[in-house]
Parts: C-alpha cells; sequence; structure tokens
C-alpha cells in the first residue's frame, strides 16, 4: 500500500498526460474535417505525431541524464502545451504538423522520465504490483480520452485550451512530489539490428501492430465521419477499440505462453483479417454494429505488439532485453509515421473501406513470413513469460526486464 502511494503522483501525471495528448489525435482529425483539410493532410497530422514520438524517444534520455528527470519533464509538458495551444493561432495544416511533432514529443519524453523513475524505485518485491498498477491506470486514462472528444466541438479554442490546460497540470503532481529524484539511468543504446537478429518475424510483428494501430487511431475518426458516424458517436467508436485490445490481453497471454508464439501471431493475423472483413461489413448495418466491429478489430490487433515482442525476448540474453524493448520501439515508430499518411491517401482515393484493406494486406504478409519464418528455425524450448508491452517509450524494457525473466 505504501509503495502504491509514493508512486501515487506518477501515476497522476500519467492519467492527466493521456487525456490531454490521448485526445488531440481525434480532436485533431475532426477539426481538421471541420477546417476542410483534404484527407491527405489529416493523415499527415498523425504521421507528424509518431515523428515527434520518434524524436522524443531518442532524444529525453540524453536531456535527462543532462538536467534530471523534473527539469525533462518540464521541457517535454511545456512542448507538449505549446503545440496544443498553437493550434488556436493558425488553420494552416502545415502548421497543425509541426505543432503535432511537438505532442507526440511531449508523450515519448514524459513517458521515458515516468518508466525511468518507476524503474528506479521498484524492487523485485513490487515490481510486479507496480506494472499492474500502471497498465490499468495508463489503459484507463487512454479510453477516457478517446471520449472526451464527445464534450469536445471540434476546430475550438476552447478545446485546445482544455487539453494544454491538462498537459500542464501533468507537470504538477510530479515536480511537487517530496520523493526524492532518482539517479539518471545510462541512455538506451539504439541497435535496430538486435531486433532482426533475434527475431525477423517479432520486427514484421510490431511493424504489422503500427499499421493497424496507428492507423485506427490517427485516421480512424476520418472512416467513423465517412460511414455516417457522428462525432459523439466517433469517440465511443474509438474508446471500443482501446477496451476490445485491454480484453485481449489476459486470454491472448495466455496463449500465448502455452502454444508456439508465431502460431498465436499467425492465428491473430487470420483473426485481424476476419475483424476487417466484418468492420467494412458493419458500415451499413447501424451504430452497435460498428462500435462492436471496432472492439473486435482492437481485440485482435492490439495484442499482436506484445506476442511478437515476447517471441523476440526468447532469443534475447538478459543482457539484451532493454536495447531490444528500444529497437522493437523503433520498427514500431516507423511503421506508426508511414501508416497514417498512406491510409488516408487510400481513402481519399478509394473509400473509408480502403483503411481496413490495408491493415488486412498488413496482416496477410505477417501470416506469409510467420509460415516461412517457421521453415527457418524451431521454436525455443526455454521461453520469457507474456508481458504487456506498452507503446510508450525506448525506455520500458528496464520495467519489463525483470517480469520477462521470473516465471
Amino acid at each position: 500500500m505504501r509503495m502504491m502511494i509514493s508512486f501515487a503522483a506518477l501515476f497522476l501525471s500519467v492519467i492527466l498526460l493521456q487525456l490531454s495528448t490521448g485526445g488531440v489525435g481525434p480532436l485533431d482529425a475532426l477539426s481538421g474535417i471541420t477546417l476542410g483539410f483534404d484527407k491527405e493532410q489529416i493523415g499527415f497530422l498523425g504521421s507528424a505525431h509518431f515523428l515527434g514520438f520518434f524524436i522524443g524517444c531518442w532524444w529525453v534520455p540524453r536531456l535527462m541524464g543532462n538536467v534530471g528527470h523534473s527539469r525533462a519533464f518540464a521541457v517535454c509538458t511545456a512542448l507538449g502545451a505549446m503545440g496544443l495551444i498553437g493550434h488556436t493561432l493558425t488553420e494552416d495544416p502545415l502548421a497543425w504538423a509541426v505543432m503535432r511533432m511537438a505532442s507526440g514529443l511531449c508523450v515519448a519524453g514524459c513517458y521515458t522520465v515516468i518508466e525511468a523513475w518507476l524503474n528506479a524505485k521498484v524492487t523485485n518485491e513490487t515490481r510486479g504490483r507496480a506494472m499492474g498498477t500502471y497498465r490499468i491506470v495508463d489503459l484507463s486514462a487512454s479510453l477516457v480520452a478517446q471520449l472526451l472528444i464527445a464534450v469536445l466541438p471540434p476546430a475550438s479554442y476552447i478545446s485546445y485550451n482544455l487539453l494544454a490546460i491538462l498537459c500542464c497540470a501533468a507537470l504538477l503532481p510530479l515536480t511537487m512530489t517530496k520523493v526524492s529524484q532518482p539517479d539518471i539511468p545510462d541512455a538506451p543504446r539504439l541497435r535496430p539490428k538486435l531486433a532482426w537478429a533475434c527475431s525477423p518475424l517479432a520486427v514484421a510483428g510490431v511493424i504489422v501492430a503500427a499499421l493497424s494501430s496507428a492507423s485506427f487511431r490517427m485516421v480512424g475518426p476520418i472512416y467513423g465521419q465517412e460511414v455516417g458516424l457522428e462525432v459523439g458517436q466517433i469517440a465511443f467508436f474509438l474508446a471500443t477499440f482501446v477496451l476490445g485490445g485491454a480484453l485481449a490481453q489476459y486470454p491472448l497471454g495466455w496463449l500465448a505462453d502455452k502454444y508456439d508464439r508465431r502460431w498465436v501471431l499467425i492465428w491473430l493475423s487470420v483473426v485481424a483479417i476476419l475483424s476487417c472483413g466484418i468492420t467494412m461489413a458493419a458500415s451499413g448495418m447501424g451504430t452497435w454494429a460498428v462500435m462492436a466491429s471496432a472492439a473486435f478489430f482492437g481485440f485482435t490487433t492490439m495484442p499482436i505488439f506484445s506476442v511478437s515482442a515476447a517471441h523476440a525476448n526468447d532469443f534475447a540474453t538478459s543482457q539484451q532485453r532493454i536495447e531490444l524493448a528500444a529497437a522493437l520501439m523503433f520498427f514500431y515508430a516507423l511503421g506508426a509515421i508511414a501508416s497514417p499518411l498512406i491510409t488516408s491517401a487510400l481513402i481519399e482515393n478509394y473509400g473509408p473501406g480502403a483503411l481496413f484493406a490495408f491493415v488486412a494486406v498488413g496482416h496477410l504478409g505477417l501470416i506469409i513470413f510467420g509460415l516461412a519464418r517457421m521453415r527457418a528455425r524451431p521454436a525455443p524450448e526455454d521461453r520469457t513469460r507474456y508481458v504487456y508491452a506498452p507503446r510508450t517509450s525506448f525506455t520500458i524494457g528496464r520495467l519489463l526486464k525483470r517480469s520477462r525473466e521470473r516465471r
């Protein structure tokens, strides 16, 4: 109990950060529609967010080493708040893209600080409870963030300022805590080749996970608007996707620990293709069918990152796992940068169903590659345990390393 109280400031900062930065993606998409941006411009905003995210993942560990945890967190929240407020000063989509880079950097930087702080303070006895609480807090706040757009009018001064206030508020719990700052950890080396050397299939899996998640979360509002959903309904459409992914973690984790993870990935992709087809078909079946299909889509696609990460860790040594987590996040960021721009262009030219057709093609490629990799080498006999892996920063591997080593 004392451990949870000591981490209360960190978890409150996570909640406020998610409410702020988690809501700006769908709000930007709906605001862009209101202001007459074309679909490719809206998709570019999502890609810019993940470009900023990648920059933040790489830069903030080094910034933290120079100025400390609290000051690095303050820098990141300031950039995020400026990016949000800047939306109200112009209606130029290119300027908005620069501001979205600031919000993406804010997300990566703040999570880097929070996760480094958590890792330094937990012990082997408290790590499981701390990580469990962290995941629940993060997923719950992400779910609520999607619902915020039901009450935030698009292209509104009030909406962006409210999100900026929440971003600034995230600064208060962490900077006002009386808990002493931990020692500065070394920045993880970024070695993308390590992930490929451990498991080419895991690399493909995290890229496909990025294609699915980033496309849906950044371009999903366009799809919702194209199939006739109102703003409040689009909020629930996005939230059911997050809820479906959250509900999938336990059963898919059990399957990934019990069976060959390559087969789990392959069958997940088979079912994901089915969910893409169901989602496209549900667009003409009414609101409830659209919502249910979004939950099923989240259930089948969101666990792919964690299953892929678990499979890669089966081939890594204990000393490699922190750098492996950073390498997998690197490939996820690459896929996330590209997918919103690609899917928005496809919707512009071929209609809303093209979003899920694109995702289905990605999963078909993962099935084919997975079957090919099964012929290349056998499954490892000694496997790590499945762990839900948040896609938050390059430093998340420090928190997950010991969790994976416990059987």
